[in-house]
């Protein structure tokens, strides 16, 4: 049995294929959408964040004997569980993540370490600054770039109660807010950067597949500049951005059960 933790699109199409082939999976996915998508593939799947206790007591449960971690490249507590869960279980523990894109070069994309450094780097340029990274660390960049007279903050995020609750927490007027569910085509991107005349644009370094590529070129071909969040920097071990090897390396290490 493998453990499929499923953080992203792709994911979801990996766990899809490793069902095909012929593997046993059960899946963990943070939203019920995502869990959605997965049934309708007659996939097993389990709502909600795993914490390390609850992540080993389930895997014994399951008997799991792979834990396959692809989680969004920014879910750095989730792929730390993973890898402690592993080796509390003495199973493999392979990673799938997207890969990544160098913008390094770019006049206009400016690349962080983290929120913190982002928040600063957005506060020296001013003027109107869109946050494309979701409420999960909104406080950050509310603590440095509300209350400025130069700075007007619009934050984009999922349309749900907990995230409204939480800009009006922190202080986010409702004129500032764009409440959407993605995924956001370049055009649809574009015409939200000139509704709100943005002047700077925040995202994070997700990779090839998702949103931040039609983001990013709309922003760029409007000359807007980007601050982009770099991915957290973390000890993976096995690691692949390809379905292919994925595959290899579990025909080595977890060859797929009989079906006789």
């Amino acid at each position: 049995m493998i453990l499929f933790l499923a953080g992203t699109s792709d994911a979801r199409e990996l766990a899809v294929l490793l069902k095909e082939k012929g593997y046993p999976l059960v899946a963990t996915v943070v939203t019920d959408s995502a869990a959605t998508s997965l049934r309708e593939q007659e996939i097993e799947t389990r709502v909600g964040r795993l914490p390390l206790d609850e992540m080993v007591s389930y895997s014994q449960e399951l008997g799991v004997a792979v834990i396959v971690d692809a989680t969004h490249p920014f879910a750095e507590e989730a792929s730390k569980n993973a890898m402690a869960a592993a080796e509390q279980l003495g199973v493999p523990y392979l990673r799938y993540e997207r890969e990544t894109r160098d913008y390094i070069n770019h006049p206009l994309v400016q690349i962080v370490p983290d929120y913190e450094a982002a928040a600063l780097a957005a506060k020296e340029r001013k003027g109107v600054i869109m946050l494309t990274t979701g409420s999960k660390t909104l406080g950050v960049f509310t603590k440095h770039l509300l209350g400025d007279p130069d700075i007007r903050l619009v934050a984009r995020m999922l349309p749900r109660l907990d995230n409204m609750e939480k800009c009006e927490a922190l202080g986010v007027p409702q004129k500032n807010i764009v409440a959407m569910q993605g995924p956001f085509s370049k055009e649809l991107n574009a015409a939200l950067y000139q509704h709100y005349g943005v002047d700077v644009m925040i995202t994070k370094e997700s990779g090839q597949v998702g949103a931040v590529d039609e983001k990013l070129e709309a922003a760029l071909e409007m000359n807007i500049f980007t601050i982009m969040i770099d991915r957290p920097k973390l000890a993976y071990g096995a690691s692949y951005s390809s379905f292919d090897d994925v595959l290899v390396h579990l025909i080595d290490k977890y060859p797929i059960p009989s079906r006789g």
